[in-house]
């Protein structure tokens, strides 16, 4: 096995971004990749216009990519937000707007993955609170993913790079996964396994796989430390992945790196071009 043997998808929300973002999905392509994942990509509206929408939804079409994931609006990201729907008052408004308009746009290119960044905790305000307009609106979310025919991904972050996030562990992530399901009876809330938050936390990362990989229904990368291509740091990537895969995980694994100094083209030399596209 090795990174030949998985199915890897680009994150166009932190590669190819010295590009605007309807050139990205054909610079993926030009790499040789055939399958994409996005942030929310218009971090000032959660309910962007029409024409917007079917920019970029042309722009995947043309390219002939895949969209395999999409976030729903998360506030100002990149940059000091990580996520709205536990923030109470605006933020949980803006959210609740775009859950139909993100599953609506994923839906029409067959997307059948939507990640949910829970939010910051909010100074004042009772984390309890907090918790419990999060649940509510993760259900909203599970919903409306599953009219789609989609998942609902829970993600955890790592607590170093965003210390006001509460889900920095993997049993944190998959706690909520648990009561969304639990809420819903739909069973479509996954856990988004991404082994460079989880290693910047210091989890013993093939006992996370052993144990998570069942409820696991995306898997991101980035080598550690740097963030960067995988052998740019120490984590051992390609073990991990074969462990994943020897554990049953059967999904995408997103190419969710920094590119460094250099053009995002010239940053997957680790990789095979043969292996690039999607099997």
């Amino acid at each position: 096995m090795g990174f030949a043997d998985q199915r890897f998808n680009v994150n166009l929300s932190i590669l190819f971004t010295e590009l605007p973002l309807l050139e990205r999905p054909a610079a993926a392509a030009a790499a040789g990749f055939t399958a994409v994942e996005l942030w929310w990509p218009w971090v000032d509206s959660p309910t962007p216009a029409r024409s917007e929408l079917d920019a970029l939804k042309r722009a995947i079409e043309d390219a002939g990519v895949r969209l395999t994931g999409l976030n729903f609006y998360a506030g100002q990201l990149p940059g000091p937000d990580r996520g709205a729907l536990s923030v109470p008052g605006e933020e949980s408004k803006r959210f609740r707007a775009n859950i139909d308009v993100a599953a609506e746009f994923a839906g029409s290119l067959g997307c059948t993955a939507l990640n949910a960044l829970y939010g910051n905790r909010v100074e004042g305000v009772d984390p309890a609170e907090q918790d419990a307009l999060a649940l509510e609106n993760l259900v909203l979310a599970a919903r409306a993913a599953d009219r789609i025919g989609a998942i609902l991904l829970v993600e955890t972050l790592n607590e170093r790079e965003s210390p006001h996030y509460p889900l920095v562990s993997a049993p944190a992530g998959v706690a909520v996964v648990d009561k969304v399901n639990e809420a819903t009876g739909l069973g479509n809330a996954k856990f988004l396994m991404d082994l460079y938050h989880l290693s910047m936390n210091g989890e013993d990362l093939p006992r996370v796989i052993a144990a998570y990989a069942d409820r696991t229904g995306h898997v991101q990368i980035a080598d550690n430390p740097g963030r960067g291509a995988p052998g740019t740091g120490t984590l051992p990537l390609e073990e991990l992945l074969d462990q994943l895969a020897k554990a049953g995980y059967e999904g995408w694994v997103g190419l969710e790196y920094k590119p460094g100094d250099r053009p995002s083209a010239e940053a997957f030399d680790w990789l095979p071009a043969d292996a690039r596209a999607a099997r």
